[in-house]
C-alpha cells in the first residue's frame, strides 16, 4: 500500500531562493589554505587535480594547465550564435581557478553564468619546445556546454557537450607564437533554459535539482606527441577464451608497427605486434577515428579474474614508433542469465552476484560537479566499500576518468547512467502519476511523438544529441572493468524510443547488460525490470517481458537526517526522516535488511539513495561536506 504521508512530505517545494550556506570539504579547505600560505598560486603539478586525467591512456609528456586563468562574463543579445563569432573582451573581470566552474566556491568567482551571457577564459603560458616531427595537443576534459578555442589569435576548434573530453592540435599556433601560447576559450551554457544534456543542474535549484554550473570543470592540459600517434585504444579482454584483443587507431595512416606488452605485477605475460591493415567496422569507431586500425590479439591462458573482492589489474604498454602509452586492463565477464532455479540475475565471472549499491550524484559543496581533489574521489569509493556496498550508480553524470580508474583498482562496481536533458520536465508524467498510480508504469509507450511531449523529449535536437552522446559515452568508458551496466533513461526524463536505444548500445557493446528505463514506464527492453520504490512496501514485481529479465530495485530508501553545522540549508528533503542518529541507523538498517531479503524472492540487487547529502537533499549516508559519516555518529 502506498504511504501517502511520506509522499506528501516528499513533494517538491518551490525554491525559496535562500542562499546556500558555505560548506567546505577537507580537501577544498586544503586548497584554500595552500593559497593563503603562498604569495603566488602554485603551478603545474602542484595545482588541484593535476594528475594525469587518463591512467588507462597515459603518456609521460602530460602537462597540467589547471590553476588561475583570467575570466570575463559578458552580456550578449544572442549567445546561441555569438559564441561562434564573438571577439574576446578587452578587459577581464578577474581570475578563476581552473578546473572549477565560476559558480563553485573553489573557483574564487562565485557567479552564476546566465543563458544571456558568454564566459571567456584566457591564459598565457610558455610553449613547450617541440622537436622535429612532434605535435602539441591541447585537451579540455569537460567544458559545460559549448566552447570555441582560440590560440595565438587563430581559431583551433569548437565543441558542444558538457560531459565528454575534447582535444585540439595547436602545433602550428605554437610555432607561430614565438615561444608563448595565448589560449582563449569562449563558453556558452543555456543550462535548463535550453534542451541540451545537463543532468541535475538548474538555474533555480531546489529539492532534487542542484546548482547549475558552467565552463571548464575538468582538467585542462597538453601533451607532446610524435607526428604519428595513437589516438584511441579499444581494450577487449575475452576472459572465457583466454584472449586479449587490442584495437588502436592513429591520427593519420601509420606505417610503423604497433607493439603490445602485457605484464602481471611487473612480469611479462604476453607480447604481440601488428601493422595497420584492418578495416574497422563503423559501429566500433570512436569520434574522429579513421577506419584503418591496428589489431593485436594476445593469448593469456587462465587469466587472473577481476572482481570486487580481488580487483586485479594487468599492466599494458602500447608502442608505435616513438609513441609510448601506458595502460592497464582486467579480465572479467558480466551478464544477466538464469540462476540454478531459472531466476534471472546479474552474473559476474559466471557466478550470481547480489548487487548492494548506493546512488552517487557526484556533487560537492565547494566544487559542484568537480571533486576538490583526487583524494576526495577515493574517499567516497573507499568509504562506501567499507560500509559494505559493492556498487555505485553514477547518477545522470559522466564522471572524470580518474574516478573510474579508482573504481577499477579498488574493486567498486559501477552502474553508469546516461546524462539527461530535453524540454522542461513534466512533474505529473515524470513523478506524480507514476508515484501515485503504479498501473501507469506499463501504460505509456515511448515510441511516438505524443509520448515524447510528456517525457521532455519533444525536441529533435535533444534526441539527436542524446543518442550521439550515449554512443560516445559507451565508447569513452568501455575499457573500464568496473563499469558493469549501462543505464539509459531515468524516471521518464527525456525518454524516447528506449527499445531502439537498447539495440544501438547492444550493437556497440554486447558485453554489458543494459538498464533501459530505471524507475517506471518500462517498455520490456533491456536486461532489467528496474523499479524505484520510496513509498510502498519493498517487493519483487513480476516481469511480463518474454523472456523475463532480472528484477532490480534501482532506487529506494532516501532517509533524511540533517546533521547540524553540516547542511547547506535550513530546509531538508528526503523520502522519510529520522530525528536523531539512533533513529537514522535503526531505520536505515531496517530498510537495508528488507532490500537484502528480496534476494530470496528473485531480486538481483538494490541501489540505496544516496551516498551524500546534496544541497537541500539531506538523505545521504555522508554529509555534503564529507566531514561526517552518519553511520558512525554516537
Amino acid at each position: 500500500m502506498l504511504d501517502l504521508k511520506r509522499v506528501l512530505a516528499a513533494a517538491p517545494k518551490k525554491p525559496d531562493g535562500s542562499p546556500l550556506r558555505p560548506l567546505m570539504t577537507p580537501w577544498g579547505e586544503a586548497i584554500l589554505d595552500a593559497k593563503r600560505t603562498n604569495e603566488t598560486e602554485p603551478t603545474g603539478d602542484n595545482e588541484p587535480i593535476a594528475l594525469h586525467p587518463h591512467p588507462q591512456f597515459e603518456r609521460d609528456s602530460f602537462h597540467s594547465l589547471n590553476g588561475f586563468w583570467d575570466y570575463a562574463i559578458v552580456d550578449c543579445e544572442n549567445p546561441a550564435a555569438a559564441w561562434l563569432t564573438a571577439a574576446p573582451p578587452t578587459t577581464w573581470d578577474g581570475e578563476i581557478r581552473v578546473p572549477f566552474s565560476p559558480e563553485a566556491p573553489l573557483s574564487g568567482v562565485n557567479r552564476q553564468l546566465q543563458p544571456s551571457q558568454l564566459l571567456w577564459y584566457r591564459r598565457c603560458v610558455p610553449a613547450p619546445q617541440l622537436e622535429e616531427r612532434q605535435l602539441l595537443i591541447l585537451h579540455f576534459e569537460a567544458v559545460d556546454y559549448a566552447c570555441r578555442c582560440i590560440v595565438n589569435g587563430r581559431e583551433v576548434g569548437t565543441h558542444t557537450g558538457g560531459y565528454l573530453p575534447m582535444s585540439f592540435d595547436i602545433t602550428s599556433e605554437s610555432v607561430m607564437g614565438a615561444g608563448q601560447l595565448d589560449i582563449l576559450l569562449c563558453v556558452r551554457d543555456p543550462s535548463d533554459a535550453g534542451v541540451q544534456l545537463r543532468g541535475k543542474q538548474r538555474l533555480e535549484r531546489g529539492g532534487i535539482w542542484y546548482t547549475a554550473q558552467s565552463g571548464i570543470w575538468q582538467t585542462a592540459w597538453w601533451e607532446v606527441v610524435p607526428e604519428t600517434y595513437m589516438r584511441q585504444a579499444r581494450i577487449l579482454p575475452r576472459a572465457d577464451e583466454g584472449l586479449l584483443e587490442i584495437h588502436v587507431t592513429t591520427n593519420v595512416p601509420a606505417r610503423e608497427t604497433l607493439h603490445v606488452t602485457l605484464r602481471s605485477e611487473g612480469s611479462v605475460v604476453a607480447q604481440g605486434s601488428a601493422v595497420a591493415e584492418e578495416r574497422f567496422p563503423d559501429q566500433l569507431l570512436k569520434e574522429r577515428e579513421s577506419s584503418l586500425a591496428f589489431c593485436v590479439t594476445l593469448a593469456v591462458p587462465d587469466p587472473h579474474l577481476w572482481s570486487p573482492d580481488d580487483p586485479f589489474l594487468y599492466q599494458l604498454e602500447l608502442q608505435l614508433g616513438s609513441d609510448i602509452v601506458h595502460s592497464y586492463c582486467a579480465f572479467r565477464t558480466v551478464s544477466v542469465q538464469p540462476d540454478g532455479e531459472g531466476v534471472p540475475r546479474l552474473f559476474l565471472n559466471h557466478q550470481p552476484l547480489f548487487v548492494e549499491g548506493v546512488l552517487d550524484q557526484g556533487y560537492w559543496p565547494d566544487g559542484l560537479l568537480t571533486a576538490p581533489s583526487d583524494e576526495a574521489l577515493i574517499f567516497d569509493i573507499e568509504t562506501m566499500k567499507a560500509a559494505g556496498f559493492n556498487l555505485l550508480r553514477k547518477h545522470i553524470k559522466v564522471e572524470q576518468d580518474r574516478w573510474y580508474y579508482h573504481c577499477d583498482r579498488l574493486g567498486m562496481l559501477v552502474w553508469q547512467d546516461m546524462v539527461s536533458g530535453g524540454d522542461p520536465l513534466s512533474a505529473w508524467h515524470s513523478s506524480y502519476k507514476p508515484t501515485l498510480l503504479r498501473a501507469s508504469w506499463n501504460a505509456k509507450r515511448d515510441n511516438n511523438p505524443k509520448a515524447w511531449a510528456h517525457l521532455s523529449a519533444a525536441s529533435e535536437e535533444y534526441r539527436a544529441e542524446w543518442l550521439a552522446s550515449c554512443v560516445l559515452t559507451v565508447r569513452y568508458l568501455e575499457n573500464h572493468p568496473s563499469v558493469v551496466v549501462w543505464g539509459l533513461f531515468n524516471e521518464a526524463w527525456g525518454q524516447f524510443n528506449s527499445d531502439a536505444a537498447v539495440q544501438a548500445v547492444r550493437l556497440i557493446d554486447p558485453t554489458r547488460p543494459i538498464d533501459a528505463t530505471s524507475g517506471w514506464y518500462d517498455q520490456g527492453g533491456g536486461d532489467f525490470l528496474s523499479v524505484h520504490n520510496y513509498f510502498r512496501p519493498l517487493q519483487v514485481y513480476r516481469d511480463f517481458a518474454k523472456p523475463p529479465r532480472a528484477f532490480v530495485l534501482s532506487e529506494f530508501g532516501g532517509i533524511s537526517f540533517p546533521v547540524p553545522g553540516h547542511c547547506a540549508l535550513d530546509t531538508e528533503y528526503g523520502y522519510g526522516s529520522a530525528a536523531d542518529p539512533e533513529a537514522f541507523r535503526t531505520e536505515l538498517d531496517q530498510v537495508i535488511r528488507q532490500a537484502e531479503a528480496l534476494e530470496a524472492a528473485g531480486c538481483t540487487g538494490f541501489v540505496y539513495t544516496q551516498l551524500s547529502d546534496v544541497e537541500e537533499e539531506t538523505n545521504g549516508l555522508l554529509t555534503y561536506d564529507r566531514r561526517i559519516n552518519k553511520l558512525d555518529l554516537p
